[in-house]
């Protein structure tokens, strides 16, 4: 019997790169087992080294091996299950859409600073520091030029939901908690992102958390 793969992940309210391996792995069909490790607890520290070498979440384990990084986590079943369509047919415009993941994935670090994922909060206004506004300017740029030039076919940034809209996740929902509105194309694409399935149950569950980390958390004042 092929086991089946555990994905390791931290609180759904914080957890932004929790967010973008689970929710790439759910749109895309893939079965996991998951299990939620609550972020800088007495079990964190307990069991961080065992399921990660990054002691960093997420982790994947096959069975075999364990995988980090959500990035790597989701390259992974791009390659194994190319039918689960995790990146675009196309070869230059997979190009492009990995384009767009891997700056995500190494950028906007402002944006990423003053504006901490946190599910549970609306806080319009808020955490508009340096730097921050030009980071807002270039992701809605991004939002744009994927939706207009490669997004025909569906609602996602390259048409078929994959891994560069798995990346661009987090975002949507910190734009949501701190009132960031974008252009038309821009709005209605974090509609379609809020609007999955599978993201209304991550919200749902994140909603639920009782646990609190103060450096996830912006004052309401």
């Amino acid at each position: 019997m092929e086991t089946r793969p555990v994905l390791y992940i931290g609180n759904k309210n914080y957890s932004s790169w929790s967010l973008r391996a689970w929710l790439g792995l759910r749109v895309a069909g893939i079965d996991f087992e998951e299990k939620l490790i609550p972020l800088y607890t007495e079990e964190w520290h307990a069991k961080a080294e065992i399921f990660s070498p990054s002691k960093k979440v997420p982790s994947l384990f096959d069975g075999r091996k364990t995988i980090w990084e959500a990035l790597s986590i989701l390259e992974y079943f791009a390659d194994s299950r190319p039918d689960a369509m995790l990146w675009p047919l196309d070869l230059d415009v997979r190009a492009i859409a990995r384009s767009v993941s891997l700056e995500m994935h190494g950028g906007f670090t402002a944006l990423r600073s003053n504006m901490p994922m946190n599910l549970r909060k609306s806080l319009p206004g808020r955490g508009r520091g340096e730097g921050v506004e030009k980071d807002i300017a270039r992701i809605g740029e991004i939002f744009k030029t994927c939706r207009t030039q490669y997004g025909q076919g569906g609602d996602f940034l390259f048409g078929h939901f994959s891994i560069a809209d798995a990346m661009f996740a987090p975002v949507v929902t910190r734009f949501k908690t701190y009132g960031v509105s974008l252009d038309p194309v821009g709005n209605a694409y974090m509609e379609a992102i809020l609007g999955l399935p599978e993201m209304v149950e991550w919200y749902r569950d994140a909603l639920a958390e009782e646990w609190v980390i103060a450096g996830g958390e912006i004052s309401d004042a």
